[in-house]
Order: structure tokens, then C-alpha cells, then sequence
């Protein structure tokens, strides 16, 4: 029987709302008088967001203008993030429609993501098995497709690049109390001055403290995030900017991960709510730290040079439940503790030097840059799954917690991963209107695995390099339109299975695209084509025995459509297809868990009539999905609608914003995602993995400037 000492309140978190009010008072006060207060309120209320970013962070290339950038680049803004009351960079990906990553590795049209390879903080490798909380970053940058020839050797899932928050040119001080369903409740703080002669030296704080019960009875979600940035200018042409963070989060009781047996096929989707899809003392148990500093360098008017290093340890604990459906009635068994690293350690870096030179009445656009990582991975001594029984969806079972649950800290190394690019490229401009680019990367990739001795493992040593390139051609019929073509291969690490381990993928991707940015509105069209080979295990070898091609198209849209009515969004068509296969029950079939239409549009309305008061809705449909590698049959897509209001007005004084949101708000049952079972094709029968969508939830908050 559940007592209320157990409930999660609000009186819970009251320390830690004291301490960051606290915190925030001891501040030096601002600077700014009443004046500048005022200069605040006037903008409340004046008209809809824009949520047109203009530019992205391009790695080696530095920051780059969207529209003349000859690649599909999604951008969701930190005014976005912020409005839509977000949590998580996951959360942030819906909002893309060529992208999913909810409760998965993120991916790109159609194709999952390494756990290193792919993602990355401020242009530096991190993890993407881990959470990231969205309080402590500017934006999100995803970069669709291959980027092998720029970024090194990677899964053709595109880039996904995290941007920290910067020091603010003004004095800002930023606290927030928010609620979520079932009491959970959550206190953060953002602030930001500078100091100094010539206020040479910058710094910002994120703080976060939230916790309470999720939308599972006897669940708990708790967050808790101290991040700082720190920058300081060096001279007027160099720039010194350091950051460090800890992020702590955990999640216990909600549901866990779907699996099929041989013949069984997924249901309609329960309920999420239901005790016993997960268990309550059962999930994440993540502690993220992570290091960096990246120092920019001007040498002359025309030429950059900017170096960065990242230290990242991600520690997990990880008991999410895996239900394995039996049968086709509903039964399954229940296990947990199903994962093999409990630490992921990551030192990544990159250099790079990039300028322009005139000659001969063109212009060429030069970047040399190096970039790279050590990847070092622990499992504990003692890992296998937990089995905890049997039970059925019509009337799941809660389970008691285990004895035998491992010590994810009583560790040794299991695995390292060494990977080094050296990329050089040139985008000549021939005049005002024609452009092409040439990237040449040089890869080299080193893994070794280990035994719990410390002696390497059987089959598990693997070494090799190879080269990926990028071309593109870029019109533009007049400034603000872009034609572009381009070709790209990449290179990408083998996957290993048991005591097999594949050569080198390398895939290859065409793209024909077109970007128009109206006044106020930015519009653009990519049509796609991505082949890479395809492993699967099938009469006990894993080995490549087919070909994976997705075509594809996809519309964007974002913008402010009048003066009190914005729009971000967009449409992907997928037509995912597995081809030269062996056998004759997988050729030319779809891969499985891959809708063929996907869309996501987020409308924001400002009440002209009622200063501060806007209103939001944000819709998103995914297709139906084949449910398995055969196409036997399908899952039911899903559409879901959100709704949110925020009203902005003077609260003592203060520039204060009240936010409410109604996320699912028909409290639709659906599969969020269902993915192979493997990064680059199925390790045998096919199935998947399925992760059920969040039910109608509840958000709320209140934010002050002071």
C-alpha cells in the first residue's frame, strides 16, 4: 500500500529552490537600472518568435549561413527549446521530421547512429547513449546524411551537434520554478555577466534541480544539472572558451523496452501508464561529466585557426526492463540489467585552420583540419541478463527487485576505440552565382577488445583506414536561393558480432537540393539517395549479405508566416529498401520500423488582442511501419498533438513568463519507434526493439528576469 511519505511533492525540492535562490541574490547586482527594465518589457508581446536560425556550426568549416550551405541542416532554436518547455536533446529531435531519437541512438533518413561516431558537443565527439539535459545548450544542429569527407569515419545517420550556452553580452538573471503531471517538480537557474577590463572575461551558469514521480505511479524522474561556461578573450583576436558540467539523472518505474519471440508480432500499443511494463525499482541511473575548452585564434582578416579538446565520462546503471513477447495473446518474460558497458570514457579533439584566398578572379574557401577520439569502454565483471518471470500486457506483473543485480562500478576495461581523420577541402566560388566543393578525408580507425584479465579477445582486434570525399555544385539564380548537388562517400567502422567482425562499410549518398529564404520565412527541399552494405547473421555468420538503400525527400519550412503567427516544420517521405540479399523473403523488402511518411508542424500564435499571450500547437504523424525484415505486416503509425500557452508580462516588477503546455493531448497509445536490432541491419530472427510513446502529460512554469 502506498503511504504518503512515499508521494514525491514539491516540499521535496525546497532546499534546492532555496539554494539557487540563494545563489542567485548573492550575485553582484545588475548594472542595468529601471531603464533597462523597461527596455525589456517594450519587446513583450511586439510579435510572434522568428525561429529562423540563419547559421550552423559546420565543424571544420566553422559557422556557416544555412541558406548558401550545400547540405540539408535542420536548427531548432533556443527560443524554441525554451517556449516548448523541452528537457532533453531527445525531446528536441521531434521537432525534425527526418530525424528520430526518442528513447533511441538519434538517426537521419532512416539510419541509426554510432554511439560516438555521429554525435557530438560543440564539434567534439560525446556519447549518445546517455541523456542531455536541453537547460544547459543554445541549440540543436543535425546535419542529415553522410559527413564522413568532414567529420571522419561515421554512420551515414548524419551529424547531430549539441551547442553549448555562451556567456551573454548583457548581465542576465534567469530563474524558473516549473511543475510536471503527478507532482514532479523542478527549480533551474540561468546566469550570465561579465567582468573585468574591456569585460574580457564572460562566464555562465545553468543550474537545475527537478524531481518527483513521472507519468507512472511509483515512478521517479529526478535531474540535476551544474554547468558553467567561462570565457575569456585573450587579445582582441583570441578567445579562450572552457566548460565544465555534471549532470545526474535518473529514472526508475517507466515502461521498458519490447522484444519479439520467433513468430510473434507487436500488438496495438498498451497503455503506458500501467505499473508493470517497467518496474519500479527498475531504469537509468546516469551520472554525465564533461570537459572542455576550445580556444579561436584569428590570424589575419581572412584566415581562422581554432583548436578544441573534450573529456566525457558517462556512467550508467543501467536495469531498464526488456519484455520479450512470447506469443501473440500478450504473454512475455521480463529481464533487466541487459546491458553489456556500464562506462563510456571519451577523449575527443580537433584542429583546424580554414581561410580565403583570391585568385584569379575566383575565390576558394580553404580548410586543413585533423579530428578525432579514444574511446575507452567498461562492462562489470559480472553481467547477463536478470530474468524476473513471466507475465502478460493484459495484466502486468510488478516484480520484486532482485538480489543479484551487478556492480556496474566493479568494472575493467572491455573495449578501445581509436579513430583520427585528416580532412583538407576547397569550395572555389567562380562568380557570384556558381560554386564547388572537394573534401578528402584520411581515416584511420584502431579497436581492440578485451578479456577480464586484460588480455585482447578473440576476433575482437580490428585496424584500418581508407579515404571519404565530398563533392558539391551550388547555384544561385539570386541571393537569397541555392541549387546544389552533391556526391559523398563515407567511411565506417566494421560492427562485430560474437567473434566476427565485418571490414569497413562504406556508404554512398546523392542529394539534390534547393533553399529559398523569404523576408521572414526560410523554405527548402532536399531529395535523397543512401546505399550502404547491410550485416545480418543468417545460418549462424554474420557477415554483409545485402545492401541497404533509402530514397528519400524532405520539405522544411520555418518562419514567421504573418506578424503574430510562426511556423517551424516540415515533411520527410522515406522509402527504405534492403536489396541483394540471400534470401528471397528479405529482397526488395522495406526495412522494418521505418514509416514512409513522417511530419512535424509546430504553429505559434501571438493574441494580438491580449498583450504577452501566445498560444502554440505542434502536431506529429508518423506513417504506418513494417513490422519486421520479411514484411509480414505492419505497426500502426500515430499522430499527436500538442498544446501550450505562455503569457508575458511584469510580476513585481520583473520581465516574468508563465508557460503552460498539454503534451498528447488525446493521450494517443502508440509506438514511439521500433528499431532493428542491430546498428546496421538484424543479428538473426529479424525482430526489433519497440519503445511505447509518452501518454498526455502536464507541464507548467514560471520565469523571472531579475
Amino acid at each position: 500500500m502506498k503511504t504518503l511519505k512515499n508521494k514525491p511533492t514539491l516540499s521535496r525540492h525546497a532546499s534546492g529552490m532555496t539554494v539557487l535562490a540563494l545563489a542567485i541574490a548573492s550575485l553582484p547586482a545588475y548594472a542595468a537600472d529601471k531603464a533597462a527594465v523597461l527596455d525589456t518589457v517594450d519587446v513583450i508581446g511586439t510579435g510572434a518568435p522568428a525561429y529562423k536560425p540563419e547559421t550552423a556550426s559546420m565543424g571544420p568549416l566553422g559557422e556557416k549561413s544555412v541558406l548558401d550551405t550545400p547540405y540539408a541542416i535542420n536548427v531548432v532554436p533556443a527560443e524554441l527549446l525554451e517556449n516548448q518547455q523541452l528537457k532533453s536533446v531527445r525531446e528536441a529531435f521531434r521537432y525534425m521530421p527526418s530525424v528520430q531519437g526518442e528513447n533511441i541512438r538519434p538517426q537521419t533518413r532512416g539510419l541509426q547512429a554510432g554511439v560516438v561516431q555521429n554525435t557530438r558537443i560543440d564539434g567534439m565527439n560525446i556519447a549518445a547513449t546517455t541523456d542531455y539535459p536541453i537547460e544547459q545548450f543554445d541549440r540543436i544542429e543535425v546535419l542529415n546524411g553522410l559527413a564522413g569527407a568532414l567529420y571522419g569515419p561515421a554512420s551515414p545517420a548524419g551529424t547531430f551537434n549539441y551547442v553549448l550556452k555562451r556567456p551573454t553580452e548583457t548581465p542576465l538573471r534567469r530563474f524558473s520554478l516549473g511543475y510536471a503531471s503527478r507532482g514532479s517538480g523542478s527549480v533551474s537557474a540561468d546566469i550570465s555577466d561579465r567582468f573585468g577590463e574591456d569585460k574580457r572575461f564572460g562566464f555562465r551558469v545553468n543550474l537545475l534541480d527537478e524531481g518527483g514521480e513521472s507519468y507512472v505511479d511509483r515512478s521517479k524522474l529526478d535531474r540535476k544539472l551544474a554547468s558553467l561556461a567561462f570565457d575569456v578573450q585573450l587579445t582582441s583576436d583570441t578567445k579562450l572558451e572552457t566548460n565544465i558540467s555534471r549532470y545526474h539523472y535518473t529514472s526508475k518505474g517507466l515502461p521498458g523496452t519490447f522484444e519479439l519471440g520467433t513468430g510473434v508480432a507487436y500488438p496495438a500499443a498498451p497503455d503506458p501508464k500501467r505499473v508493470g511494463y517497467g518496474q519500479p525499482f527498475a531504469g537509468d541511473d546516469n551520472v554525465t561529466e564533461t570537459y572542455s575548452a576550445r580556444l579561436k585564434h584569428r590570424l589575419n582578416q581572412n584566415w581562422n585557426v581554432t583548436a578544441g579538446i573534450l573529456k566525457q565520462s558517462s556512467d550508467r546503471a543501467s536495469t531498464v526492463p526488456t519484455n520479450t513477447l512470447t506469443n501473440n495473446a500478450g504473454a512475455y518474460s521480463v529481464k533487466v540489467a541487459t546491458t553489456t558497458f556500464s562506462l563510456d570514457e571519451i577523449l575527443s579533439y580537433n584542429l583546424a585552420l580554414n581561410g580565403r584566398v583570391n585568385a584569379a578572379g575566383m575565390t576558394h574557401d580553404i580548410v586543413v583540419s585533423t579530428t578525432g577520439f579514444e574511446w575507452d569502454r567498461y562492462s562489470p565483471y559480472t553481467t547477463g541478463a536478470i530474468g524476473l518471470g513471466t507475465s502478460n500486457l493484459n495484466n502486468p506483473t510488478v516484480f520484486n527487485q532482485p538480489g543479484n543485480i551487478p556492480n556496474f562500478k566493479n568494472r575493467y576495461k572491455a573495449q578501445t576505440t581509436r579513430q583520427q581523420a585528416i580532412t583538407v577541402g576547397d569550395t572555389v566560388g567562380f562568380n557570384e552565382q556558381w560554386s564547388a566543393g572537394l573534401y578528402l578525408s584520411k581515416s584511420w580507425i584502431d579497436q581492440s577488445g578485451n578479456n577480464p584479465n586484460g588480455s585482447i579477445a578473440p576476433g575482437k582486434y580490428y585496424n584500418d583506414s581508407g579515404l571519404s570525399s565530398n563533392a558539391t555544385v551550388s547555384y544561385k539564380p539570386q541571393k537569397n536561393t541555392t541549387v546544389y548537388a552533391s556526391y559523398a562517400d563515407s567511411l565506417q567502422q566494421g560492427e562485430t558480432s560474437g567473434t566476427s567482425t565485418t571490414a569497413p562499410y562504406r556508404s554512398k549518398q546523392w542529394e539534390l537540393g534547393y533553399k529559398h529564404a523569404f523576408e521572414k520565412v526560410n523554405v527548402g527541399a532536399a531529395l535523397f539517395q543512401i546505399e550502404r552494405p547491410f550485416a545480418y547473421v543468417q545460418n549462424g555468420v554474420f557477415a554483409v549479405q545485402g545492401d541497404q538503400r533509402n530514397r528519400g525527400l524532405e520539405l522544411t519550412a520555418n518562419g514567421a508566416l504573418t506578424r503574430n503567427l510562426t511556423m517551424y516544420g516540415g515533411l520527410t517521405y522515406l522509402d527504405p529498401r534492403l536489396l541483394n540479399t540471400a534470401s528471397a523473403t528479405t529482397a526488395g523488402k522495406q526495412i522494418m520500423g521505418l514509416s514512409r511518411i513522417v511530419s512535424n508542424i509546430l504553429l505559434d500564435y501571438r493574441i494580438a488582442a491580449v498583450p504577452g499571450l501566445a498560444v502554440n500547437l505542434n502536431v506529429s504523424h508518423a506513417g504506418s511501419r513494417q513490422g519486421d525484415s520479411t514484411n509480414s505486416y505492419k505497426v500502426d503509425g500515430y499522430t499527436v498533438a500538442d498544446l501550450g500557452a505562455r503569457y508575458s508580462t511584469l510580476l513585481m516588477g520583473r520581465p516574468t513568463t508563465w508557460r503552460l503546455a498539454i503534451n498528447n493531448v488525446t493521450d494517443e497509445l502508440y509506438w514511439a519507434n521500433i528499431t532493428p536490432s542491430g546498428q546496421n541491419g538484424y543479428t538473426g530472427t529479424g525482430a526489433g526493439t519497440g519503445t511505447l510513446g509518452a501518454p498526455r502529460t502536464i507541464r507548467a512554469s514560471m520565469q523571472m528576469d531579475f
